[in-house]
């Protein structure tokens, strides 16, 4: 017999989503040209007219940011060669205690890029089969256990083999120091086979959803376990659901919503879609569960925003944003830069410590 149901009329949060991604994609694209003009003043040795550098691009430092974090710990202060990854990290983190794995579909623009490279490719299997490609079970669970794997190895580097001082001695080191021009060159000069290892990626994005995101992410992974711990979840009724299936067609880490009372996994990313998608009133919807209270879409929205914006904002406001490397230091650093490896001990730090500062 056929349940008798009320239309879900309520206002769709994907819009607005797509509008947060797209600011990030923004200021993500702000801060690579302002990083661009910062390089250029390293490459000319300080001959041309001097552009900041901007802290933002600490955000694509995740592993010194979680050094400088663990360091905060350890030792009470904030390391000031990186302040801004430290915030950075401390906000993205926040959002996940808050509203579950959020960064990775409201914020992150590699998730975006990923989605976008899905949406792709469900078009694309659509049109040929007339259904979305899933991963086989058998198939996907190990996959997703790769990002866990790469998540314990930075673990252990850093919460086990790594003591106050050895973390205080790496993140001194002119290594660290240069590690985002480092990176940038990566970009800038990419290599063959790291072309063709983005080129993989890419195809298996298209063929896989979030192939990234899902089997090889770290960063994801840290913020899943943290995600676990939200008191936002997604909530069904289960008395007032109709059966559609059409919430679990939607979710694109690929959640039985359907068949569960309470969403709690490490794959979702409050994207929302599951809820938006859902035709019956009050049936699907993200609940604060201690109080059993609804969340509105909008709040989620606002509360992804504040909570960002807000540690960021008090970075700024207390003087933990811009680090304290001259742009002399950065000059002298900039030179030796093919010199400079990944220290692999504490010796290795030291010894690199004493040699820039001769």
């Amino acid at each position: 017999m056929a349940k008798n149901y009320i239309k879900n009329d309520e206002p769709k949060v994907q819009k607005y989503r797509f509008y947060v991604q797209i600011l990030f994609v923004i200021i993500s694209l702000w801060i690579g040209y302002e990083f661009i003009l910062f390089t250029s003043f390293l490459e000319s040795g300080g001959a041309t007219t001097f552009y900041e550098r901007p802290p933002g691009v600490e955000a694509f430092l995740p592993i010194s940011a979680l050094m400088s974090i663990y360091y905060f710990f350890l030792s009470g202060n904030i390391h000031p060669v990186h302040p801004a990854g430290f915030f950075i990290l401390l906000a993205i983190v926040s959002v996940s205690f808050a509203f579950g794995k959020a960064f990775c579909s409201w914020i992150c623009p590699i998730g975006f890029l990923s989605e976008m490279v899905g949406d792709f490719g469900d078009r694309f299997w659509k049109k040929l089969f007339k259904k979305k490609f899933k991963m086989p079970r058998f198939l996907d669970y190990p996959l997703r256990s790769l990002k866990y794997l790469l998540l314990g190895f930075f673990a252990f580097s850093i919460f086990v083999s790594m003591t106050e001082l050895s973390l205080k001695y790496f993140l001194d080191s002119p290594y660290n120091i240069i590690a985002d021009v480092k990176m940038y060159y990566f970009f800038a000069e990419i290599s063959q086979f790291s072309l063709i290892v983005i080129a993989v990626l890419f195809v298996l994005s298209i063929f896989i959803r979030n192939f990234w995101c899902r089997y090889l992410c770290p960063y994801g992974a840290l913020l899943g376990i943290f995600s676990l711990l939200s008191p936002n979840k997604i909530k069904r009724n289960e008395i007032s659901c109709i059966d559609c299936n059409l919430c679990a067609k939607a979710c694109p880490s690929n959640i039985k919503v359907d068949k569960i009372k309470t969403v709690i996994s490490d794959e979702c990313s409050t994207c929302m879609s599951c809820v938006d998608v859902c035709p019956v009133k009050d049936t699907l919807s993200l609940q604060f569960v201690p109080k059993k209270k609804k969340v509105n879409g909008k709040y989620v929205l606002a509360g992804i925003l504040a909570i960002y914006f807000g540690i960021v904002g008090f970075a700024m406001l207390s003087g933990n944003w811009q680090n304290e490397v001259s742009k002399e230091q950065y000059i002298i650093h900039y030179n030796q830069m093919n010199s400079i490896g990944h220290p692999r001990s504490t010796a290795d730090i030291e010894r690199l410590n004493k040699e820039a500062m001769k």
